[in-house]
């Protein structure tokens, strides 16, 4: 049988990581190299010849590649650094000032409200222009689409040079025909201008959400539409033919190349959903259903909540200063990745992050003309990580990380293992902040979960956040710096519609709803149709946005397919709605009939299944641990240095359990394992972490 090898690549700020699947033997292959953020496609491309060269196939035979699956950072990294071109917005005439007005939100409250200015807007005043003509909330027509202003409006931009436009009409998400009839304009008028439309971004109602999200599309289009294609055509030129190319996207599916160019918004949290799905099918495997994820690069941390093997979705996002109402997996980003920057405010007291060293120059130890302390530079002076990165491709300079950690210690006037274990303790506070707003501000207990912690960085201060958020126990995979990768090949074909349909429950009629779930199955398929799934493949999840009447926000519950809607189904949904709103709130209206129950958006997942990898079990046979080595580490200022047994992971066994203190490296990532904390590895190779002893010396009671 000939090969066919499915690879998986993330590229992140400072590593760019591969996981290759041969579809016949089953054999998983993982490698890391070094990001390349003047050109991502060339680190891209390095890590698909690396990768097939592990496998033994020879420099560009890149044939037997069966699919590629791509987390990118391109459009998250534009609006994280701001770098929004000059846009152009089209709206209702009269509503020219929606972007100024917003919403009525106050970030950090409203005691900083006398502090606060809003930042610019994503389009400033001059660059929007007001279309006549006017639809009400059911899409009728109230005054006419006025073509010839229309046409004077595409000309203006033409001729100001403005290239990105964004089309957001009042009521559009219940009749898009204005919207069409204005693309259609540009497309006559201004031919070269890249268009997003709301009506196809978001048809959904709220038209300042659905007018930011349909700007931050237009936004990041012209540099990932670049992106993408030329990765496709280098992908093309290396295999001698066209490989099929899929991008992850926020919520948690993959689509084609040739697709998401036209919906570059869904990619916005691409790297981020892909750790977190990889990280719950490990977890859900080996018992655990019930998990936060932890994923630790070079530059930020992002932590999620999965239960029942599915993590937690919302529509209430962004991504840096731009609200994106698209379906993404919850995920909280902290500026605390190993690339973070420690620093003195002005009262001399120290912080850490979010700036962050990247990977060019990077930190000291990496001797490219890094000028700052990080997260690594602690890490590498306390002795906790080797002097080294990728089992020895990359060398780390202790010497230098010291030296700026002595200066860094007299500057606050203690000694350098306080000062870099200082660093360590305010970043592992930042982690577990990020931890307790994805659980204790949705009201879910901390001390329930198991901890999945993956990435570079993400497992070195494990040890320490048990101990701040009381865990009970922590899991890291086998090769934890490529689970985002490893991700990208579990996820499915995945499309996401959405039709608002503002409706009392009791005055919901079954047949009318399930013609309208019939609409949106329909649209949903014409994108698997175009990804190649036959029908009888086909997976579709129901679902729709339920509040209490004048509630300004709502729940999502799941929804019978349209085949299956009744009366009695309707209710069924009610019910649920109640049950979450209990879950979530901790109170419900369910036997109050003055409080009435209200449907706003119906929504549609259409879902092509891929066919995942399997993760190997082994059989448990305990071992004594063998010592690669030791070395002088810190893990407390106080203690000094203790002459530490440091371990190398693939020598551990299935049953092998390991006590501390002790190093645990491997290829692309490092565990420093506490006094009192022990490590068993399961039987998947997980390595799970406990405390010897829920009352031990220094942890909270």
């Amino acid at each position: 049988m000939a090969r066919r090898i499915r690879i998986g690549i993330d590229t992140g700020g400072t590593f760019t990581d591969v996981v290759a699947l041969d579809e016949a033997s089953g054999e998983l292959v993982t490698t890391k190299t070094p990001s390349t953020p003047s050109n991502p496609a060339d680190g891209f491309m390095a890590g698909i010849e690396k990768v097939l060269g592990i496998l033994g196939l020879p420099p560009g035979d890149g044939s037997p590649i069966a699919a590629v699956s791509h987390g990118t950072t391109v459009a998250t990294n534009q609006l994280l650094e701001g770098k929004v071109d000059r846009l152009g917005f089209l709206t209702t005439e009269g509503y020219g000032a929606m972007l100024e007005i917003a919403r009525q939100s106050v970030p950090d409250g409203y005691g900083n409200s006398y502090f606060w200015v809003k930042p610019p807007r994503i389009v400033p005043r001059d660059l929007v222009r007001e279309v006549g003509g006017r639809l009400d909330h059911t899409g009728a027509e109230v005054r006419p689409f006025d073509e010839a202003g229309a046409r004077r409006t595409a000309r203006w931009f033409r001729d100001q040079g403005i290239d990105t436009l964004g089309v957001c009409f009042l009521h559009s998400y219940a009749n898009d025909a204005h919207e069409e009839a204005m693309r259609a304009v540009l497309a006559e008028e201004h031919p070269d201008a890249v268009v997003s439309v709301s009506s196809e971004v978001l048809r959904e109602y709220r038209e300042y959400e659905r007018a930011m999200t349909t700007l931050v599309d237009a936004a990041v289009k012209p540099r990932l539409s670049r992106y993408v294609r030329t990765i496709s055509k280098r992908l093309g030129s290396y295999a001698g033919r066209a490989v099929p190319f899929y991008v992850m996207k926020s919520n948690g599916g993959v689509l084609s190349a040739e697709e998401v160019v036209h919906q570059p918004i869904t990619t916005v949290l691409s790297g981020p959903a892909a750790g977190a799905l990889g990280a719950a099918l490990i977890a859900r495997t080996a018992g655990f259903d019930k998990v936060l994820t932890s994923d630790g690069g070079g530059t930020s941390t992002d932590v999620s909540v999965v239960v029942d093997g599915d993590p937690t979705l919302t529509t209430e996002g962004s991504v840096g200063a731009f609200p994106s109402k698209i379906p993404m997996i919850d995920v909280v980003t902290v500026g605390a990745g190993g690339g973070s920057i420690a620093w003195l405010s002005p009262e001399g007291t120290l912080k850490v992050g979010p700036h962050s060293a990247g990977a060019d120059p990077g930190p000291l130890c990496y001797g490219k003309g890094g000028a700052d302390v990080t997260i690594t530079d602690a890490h590498v002076a306390l002795g906790r990580i080797p002097p080294h990165l990728l089992g020895g491709e990359i060398g780390l300079d202790v010497d230098a990380a010291r030296t700026g950690l002595d200066k860094l210690a007299g500057d606050l006037g203690i000694t350098p293992e306080a000062a870099a274990t200082g660093v360590l303790e305010i970043s592992a506070w930042n982690q577990a902040n990020a931890l307790r707003e994805v659980t204790v501000k949705r009201g879910l207990d901390v001390r329930d979960f198991t901890l999945v912690t993956f990435g570079g960085s993400g497992s070195l201060l494990l040890c320490r956040l048990m101990d701040v958020l009381r865990l009970p126990t922590v899991l890291v995979p086998p090769d934890p710096g490529n689970v985002s990768a490893f991700g990208l090949l579990t996820v499915d074909v995945r499309n996401d519609v959405v039709q608002t349909h503002v409706a009392l429950a009791d005055d919901l009629d079954a047949t009318t709803l399930a013609t309208a779930y019939a609409g949106l199955v329909a649209r949903a398929d014409e994108a698997l149709e175009k990804e190649g799934f036959a029908p009888d493949v086909r997976v579709h999840q129901c679902t729709a946005d339920l509040r209490y009447f004048g509630q300004a926000f709502e729940v999502r519950v799941p929804v019978p397919l349209p085949d299956e809607l009744d009366e009695a189904a309707l209710a069924g949904v009610a019910d649920a709605f109640h049950a979450a709103h209990r879950g979530l709130y901790g109170y419900d209206f369910a036997h109050d009939p003055s409080q009435q129950v209200e449907w706003v958006n119906l929504r549609v997942s259409g879902i092509g299944p891929i066919q995942r990898p399997e993760i190997a079990s082994y059989d448990l046979a305990p071992g004594e641990p063998v010592e690669t080595g030791r070395r002088p580490v810190c893990f407390e200022a106080a203690d000094g240095y203790v002459d530490t047994p440091v371990l190398w992971r693939t020598d551990l066994t299935p049953g092998t359990t390991v006590v501390g203190p002790a190093i645990i490296e491997e290829f692309g990532s490092t565990v420093p394992l506490h006094p009192g904390f022990t490590a068993r590895v399961d039987a998947f190779k997980n390595l799970v972490i406990e405390r010897q002893s829920i009352e031990r010396e220094g942890a909270p009671a």
